[in-house]
């Protein structure tokens, strides 16, 4: 499922993160370096794209990979970004002083739990912002899995033995697979759940906590995660760059409508946002749009633009991909 649409004005909307005021605790080096993703011959059009500008004033951290590359975000708060597979996946290393949290674990592709070996040799426990294939992919190589306790969340926990027909169908990758990955042999692993996590349940990492915030809508089992002391909201598939996925049969329209009217309630407390998707920073005003746009969307005044994969409702920097064309009641 492509989000490789991101539209043009979403970068210059980005350009207040550039600035030393916005990264005043701790964030890029005043001397960014262009570093491209590689691109193999051949390539489709999405991955010409690439690097996306936003990245050019994000500290990249150097890693030993060919499938990740990792940016600092705040002091203990690191984008693990997976630029090379059309998704282009972003899960999160949050570290506390006594454990770390890794929000998703994307595609399970690349070897995602060496990475955040190499970032961190604090005990790390897994809490995904929902469980479609692209962000549980390397549930299985952790040992502490935390989950909402909904059936959906259970069933995909089961993996997927055709996961492949997901993540490496013509078009998608925009380089080489990792070395020793075959993706005619590749499957989507079922993954061990430890223990249930609610809504409002807070996660002490030690000096850093962690509020779940249930957001169903595109999922059933869909979350952010908020660190209130810092103002960082990780807001998964609720909200990113791009088109934002509402056509799969597992989502909730009214659902996913109260879920914007949670965040946008938050937005006072907000001091960033970091999405699942295509680029990990964006300005907490992009919260009261998305109230506006759902708001505009019930309406019934909107035009949608039909595509290959639903309808296309935009807005600003992003937009509502439904199956069908909205129906306002």
């Amino acid at each position: 499922m492509a989000r490789r649409h991101v539209l043009q004005l979403a970068l210059l909307c980005l350009a207040w993160a550039a600035s030393p005021a916005a990264y005043a605790q701790g964030g890029p080096s005043s001397n960014p370096q262009q570093l491209p993703s590689p691109v193999a011959p051949q390539a489709p059009e999405w991955c010409k794209q690439l690097p996306r500008p936003a990245y050019q004033s994000l500290e990249r951290v150097p890693v030993a990979s060919d499938w990740f590359e990792v940016y600092r975000i705040r002091p203990g708060v690191f984008a693990i970004y997976e630029p090379l597979q059309e998704e282009e996946v972003i899960s999160y290393l949050i570290l506390g002083e006594k454990r770390a949290l890794l929000f998703d674990t994307g595609l399970g592709v690349g070897d995602i739990r060496t990475v955040v070996r190499g970032l961190t040799r604090l005990p790390v426990i897994v809490l995904n912002s929902h469980t479609h294939f692209d962000h549980v992919g390397a549930n299985a190589d952790f040992e502490e899995v935390l989950a909402l306790d909904t059936d959906y969340t259970r069933k995909n926990a089961l993996g997927d033995p055709r996961g492949a027909d997901k993540v490496f169908w013509p078009g998608a990758l925009c380089g080489m697979l990792p070395k020793g990955v075959d993706a005619a042999t590749w499957v989507l692993r079922p993954f061990k759940i430890s223990r249930s996590v609610h809504d409002g349940d807070q996660v002490d990492l030690g000096g850093r906590k962690l509020r779940v915030i249930a957001t169903p809508g595109h999922t059933p089992d869909s979350l952010c995660l908020f660190d209130e002391a810092n103002g960082l909201l990780f807001t998964g598939d609720t909200f990113y760059l791009g088109p934002i996925y509402l056509f799969v049969p597992e989502t909730s329209l009214p659902d996913y409508f109260a879920s914007v009217d949670r965040l946008a309630a938050m937005a006072p407390r907000v001091k960033l946002l970091l999405p699942a998707h295509n680029i990990p920073v964006a300005n907490p005003e992009y919260l009261g749009r998305l109230k506006k746009a759902v708001e505009e969307l019930q309406s019934g005044t909107m035009k949608a633009q039909e595509t290959s994969m639903g309808w296309n409702y935009a807005f600003d920097s992003f937009s509502f991909l439904l199956a069908t064309p909205y129906q306002a009641h």
